[in-house]
């Protein structure tokens, strides 16, 4: 029978955990730059010492919430799936279903946009989170484009496997930004979805249903 935790590790996992979840929506509708620690506190009802003592630098926050939007991403879209290597097509499917609501909060995609950028220093704290983001990334791709390629779907057999991931990536994160500056008239999952289906031989089949569930 697995130990139980000790009564204070639980509750301090529960605050840590609600301090994320704070910070989570604080970053995605104020953005990171506007939201203080004095004010995440605040939603959570912990002092600022409380709050030290999960996080003590902003910096430290940040990281767990973009480990916490992975998190989501993954229960939300990618739990239950086949995965790239077994069903490229679904894969695809569920990066365009995750593109889709991406659109529904700004503050956490401008936030990504600007940090990717400012984290190719080797000194910024999220430089290690992006690092393997993009690393896993291309592998995950790659290995959809492979398993399309196995199944004779790919327009363009001969194709590099990590230089198609590689160019997909591109255009998401492109897409996202072009979507800051003009969300009305940029369509990040519609545009995301046209390129994809311009890959494969087939139609792109549509999400799973639970991918379209909001969490």
């Amino acid at each position: 029978m697995p130990d139980t935790p000790p009564r204070g590790y639980a509750s301090g996992r529960r605050r840590r955990d609600q301090v994320v979840s704070a910070a989570f929506a604080a970053f995605g509708t104020v953005g990171y730059r506007q939201t203080s620690m004095s004010q995440i506190a605040a939603d959570c009802g912990v002092s600022r010492a409380g709050l030290a003592h999960h996080f003590p630098t902003k910096e430290s926050l940040l990281e767990a919430v973009l480990d916490e939007r992975d998190r989501r991403h993954s229960l939300r879209f990618f739990e239950g799936a086949p995965g790239p290597g077994r069903d490229g097509l679904d894969h695809f499917a569920r990066l365009v279903a995750l593109t889709r609501a991406n659109a529904t909060t700004p503050g956490i995609v401008s936030l990504y946009a600007a940090l990717s950028a400012e984290a190719t220093d080797p000194t910024h704290p999220a430089h290690s989170y992006f690092a393997r983001r993009y690393k896993n990334s291309r592998e995950h791709l790659a290995l959809a484009v492979d398993d399309l390629r196995s199944r004779g779907l790919l327009r363009d057999s001969a194709v590099d496997s990590f230089r198609l991931a590689e160019e997909i990536i591109a255009i998401m994160d492109g897409l996202q930004i072009q979507w800051l500056y003009s969300p009305r008239t940029v369509d990040m999952a519609g545009r995301l979805r046209d390129r994809l289906s311009e890959i494969i031989r087939v139609e792109l089949p549509p999400a799973s249903p639970a991918s379209s569930t909001a969490l």
